[in-house]
This record gives C-alpha cells, structure tokens and sequence, in this order.
C-alpha cells in the first residue's frame, strides 16, 4: 500500500473503529447475558423496539437492564453500519474482508430480530438457545474485521505458508463442535436445567450419572466440554510442530487451550455459586473470548486472500502460495 492509494488514509482511521466495533459487540454479548440472568427479558414488557411503549420508561431495575442494553445495541448498530460500508470502500478488492463485513451485519441484524421475536412472542428453550450463538457469531465476525483491517504485510505474507488440509479440517470441526457446546449450555440456561448436575467435576458425586432429566442434558454439555478440550488441545499441539513457519497459528490455538481452560474454571464456580450473576456473566465472557480466538484461527489456517490490483499498464496480480506445511 503506497502513499497514493486512499487506503493509506482510511486504514489508519478504520482501525480504531474496527476495535470499538469489536469491543462494544462483546459489551452487547455480555449485557443480552446480564438481560438472561436476571430475568429482565420482560423488563420493557411485550413492547419493541419502545419500552412499555415509550421512548424513555420509568425505571425499574428489569427495566433498566433491558433498556440499557437495548440503547447500547442501537448505538452499536450504527458502528457496525459505520465499520461495514468504511471497509468495503477502503478494502474494494479485498473479498475476505467484504464477506466478514457482511457476515458482521447480518449477524447484528438477526441477532437484534430473534431479540425482538423473543420479546414480542415467548420462544422455547431450544428456538432461545440459538440466540446466543448468533451473538457469538456477531461478535467474533466483528473482531475477524477488526484484526483483519490495517493488518501489517508481515502478519499477512504468514498466510502464505498454506497448511495441510487436515489441520484446516480440524480447526474448522473445533470451531463447529464449539458451537455444539454453546447451544447446548444456551440451552440449559434457559430450560432452567442448571443444577441437573451437583458439585464439578463429578455430576452428582458420579463420573457418569444416572443420565435422566434434567441430569442427561447438563452432563453431555459436561462432556462435549471436555472433548473440546482435548481437541484445541490437540490443535495446538500440532501447531507447535510448524512454529517457525506459522506463529501466528501457534499463539491462536494456544490462547484457545488457555481460554476453554478458564472457561470450564468459570464452569465450576457457576456451579458452586448457584448460578450467582457474575460467575454467570464471567462464563459468557470467556465463551465469547474463546468462540471469537478459535475464530481467528479459523481464519489464518485459510489462503491468504486474493487481492487484485487493477492498472492502466499491467494485468492484475495475485499472491501465490509459496508452500505447504504438512
């Protein structure tokens, strides 16, 4: 990128709106959690996008909660509509980050819609379990933007040194097996499931339960925990083996063993507080922290994007993989 092109303004002034964008997508993630735990989904009644019908309610504390965090979606709607259209333009011939730009606003989109169709007509458990998952979606699509705009040519040339296609398999089976994981604990939320299973590690004194209802469901969310362990553990592990070619893989997978490691720590103290709201909110932190690092890792495990440069004089370039790393 030479000083001539536009780009050279727009991406220093893009990037710090791509991380208010990240971080205030976390901040909604965290107050629609706030809004679950504290029984507040009904604080502006069956009324959206006004609350009890009008612009600014009185205030209770159900209300407050779920007011604000309908204010604070608002104001992050219009980040993300100011982030997707800057990066579109700044990054006209960058597809990956034009998909992750739309990705990003469909996701806030349909998140904010399943939001809304949940207050005005009450859901079951298992059609608002999907709404969490939906919110990490949005949230790591918002932090793939902004790790991915502004990115230095030295982070980029990396993804040159392609993978094999089972360690991409792999990753990508990690990203959609977590998913299994969140829509199950999603789930068990709001069924009310969340003491099925007494004392950690053991359910109910047992290293496998008596596997009825409410117990069968929070013990297989237990175990496919664990399986997920093993997996990003095994992810990164493999990694380690190409370190010197691929750090950027090796630092993604192991923030992602340490992540899913608090985040089965903050498991347990969820359990031993009784589903006390900060441990609650601690566990949705750390779930988005980890969904948005396996994310990552994702991505970097893909080709370098393709990006082509048009010219009066000359044909259009386009990187080339310069190896392979088995």
């Amino acid at each position: 990128m030479n000083r001539h092109d536009p780009r050279s303004i727009a991406v220093p002034l893009l990037k710090p709106l791509a991380w208010a964008t990240a971080i205030g997508m976390f901040i909604v993630l965290v107050m629609g959690a706030t809004v679950t735990n504290t029984g507040s989904a009904e604080g502006c009644g069956r009324s959206w996008p006004l609350c009890h019908g009008e612009l600014i309610p009185e205030f209770a504390v159900s209300t407050m909660i779920e007011f604000s965090h309908r204010a604070v979606t608002g104001i992050e709607t219009i980040l993300v509509l100011s982030l997707a259209v800057s990066a579109w333009l700044a990054y006209r011939q960058n597809r990956e980050i034009r998909i992750l730009a739309i990705l990003m606003v469909g996701t806030l989109f349909l998140q904010a819609g399943m939001g809304a169709w949940a207050v005005l007509y009450p859901q079951n458990p298992l059609v608002l379990a999907l709404h969490f998952g939906i919110s990490l979606a949005a949230f790591a699509s918002a932090l793939l933007v902004a790790t991915s705009v502004g990115e230095s040519e030295a982070t980029r040339q990396l993804r040159r040194q392609t993978v094999s296609r089972g360690y991409v398999r792999a990753a990508w089976t990690a990203l959609l097996f977590l998913l299994v994981v969140v829509y199950l604990g999603a789930y068990i939320r709001h069924a009310g499931l969340n003491m099925g299973c007494y004392g950690w590690p053991l359910c109910n004194g047992q290293v496998v339960p008596r596997l009825g209802y409410p117990t069968g469901p929070v013990f297989a969310h237990r175990f496919a925990a664990l399986l997920a362990v093993v997996f990003l553990v095994g992810l990164a592990v493999r990694a380690w083996s190409f370190r010197a070619v691929r750090p950027d893989l090796v630092w993604a997978s192991f923030a992602a063993v340490v992540l899913i490691l608090a985040q089965s720590l903050t498991g347990a103290v969820v359990v031993s507080t009784g589903m006390g709201l900060f441990s609650a909110l601690l566990h949705a932190g750390v779930m988005a922290l980890l969904f948005g690092s396996v994310s990552y890792l994702c991505l970097r495990v893909l080709p370098g994007p393709v990006e082509v440069t048009e010219t009066k004089d000359a044909m259009p370039t386009i990187p080339v993989s310069v190896g392979r790393v088995q």
